[in-house]
């Protein structure tokens, strides 16, 4: 199982991302813990990115192609999540010649489709522990009674208008490639909406059937 998730923030495509390693056998491969490893590493590429991070600009996209690359093939191109990658159509086009190469081509670019009012519905309730960095929700995980209700702190970023902004974002980074994934008939749109379980088992279903598992 090949697949690319992806999701606008408060989907729940982290959640989904674990279950699917739980319980599908899958490596969570994600770009940004690949740039961090790499920074800690110390290698030839994790210098170069350091540059990059360290200078406050964005790493170009033959690096993090380099490093994406380097990580699926450690996994033996095969059984992988693909967290936030790829992130423009260059990088999508570099992919797709690369896999389908190997003859290992994605089974499909999962995108978790949720309304942008229930996001921030969602991600406005979300609360964190200013020690610990456990999160809350103020609805369905409230923080429990004997925490200390002055530790629990809402991020400048979940506050509504925030939130509304960072959909934006990312409605207008990912928008191009889930246009070149929909052109390749491989992008597999999954309505977000639900408890995990329904939602991990829409992505299932499809996957599997496109995986012919």
């Amino acid at each position: 199982m090949r697949i690319a998730l992806f999701g606008p923030p408060g989907a729940g495509k982290g959640t989904q991302a674990k279950l699917l390693v739980k319980r599908e056998g899958l490596t969570h491969i994600s770009t940004g813990d690949i740039i961090r490893n790499a920074i800690r590493a110390e290698s030839a590429l994790g210098q170069e990115v350091r540059g990059y991070v360290e200078g406050g600009q964005l790493v170009p996209d033959d690096v993090v192609w380099k490093l994406a690359k380097e990580a699926i093939n450690a996994q033996g191109n095969d059984n992988f999540i693909l967290d936030g990658y790829p992130r423009t159509v260059k990088q999508a086009e570099w992919m797709e010649e690369y896999l389908e190469g190997i003859d290992r081509p994605l089974h499909a670019f999962v995108s978790l489709v949720v309304p942008d009012e229930q996001l921030v519905d969602r991600l406005s309730k979300r609360r964190i522990h200013a020690e610990t960095g456990d999160t809350y929700h103020l609805e369905h995980k409230p923080p429990p009674p004997d925490v200390d209700a002055s530790l629990i702190k809402q991020r400048a970023d979940d506050k509504p208008e925030k939130v509304r902004e960072r959909l934006s974002v990312y409605k207008e980074e990912t928008q191009p490639v889930e246009s070149y994934y929909r052109e390749k008939g491989m992008l597999v749109e999954i309505n977000g909406e639900g408890t995990f379980e329904e939602v991990y088992e829409r992505i299932v279903h499809q996957i599997k059937e496109r995986a012919d598992i």
